[in-house]
């Protein structure tokens, strides 16, 4: 399957509750990061994560599967063709 360059965008609404396991299924699927910036937006209570991927389709979708399921975040994903 043809690897496929792509920017995942993760908010974490609840810091306390949320970002143990967040930074756990990042490092789990490190291997696909390329790169990763972190923004806290203290007036609206809410963390940013914005990260550079590079993998198939079905791998982007385990990894923003896992971490969509967590209590508190949202996650949205954008794809490129090459």
């Amino acid at each position: 399957m043809e690897k496929r360059i792509g920017v995942v965008a993760i908010l974490v609404k609840d810091r306390k509750s949320a970002s143990q396991k967040v930074n756990e299924i990042l490092s789990e699927y490190g291997d696909l990061i390329i790169g990763r910036i972190g923004l806290p937006y203290k007036e609206r209570g809410i963390n940013i994560i914005s990260v550079i991927v590079e993998a198939t389709t079905d791998e982007i979708g385990a990894f923003t599967g896992k971490l969509g399921a967590i209590p508190a975040v949202e996650v949205k994903s954008l794809l490129v063709t090459k």
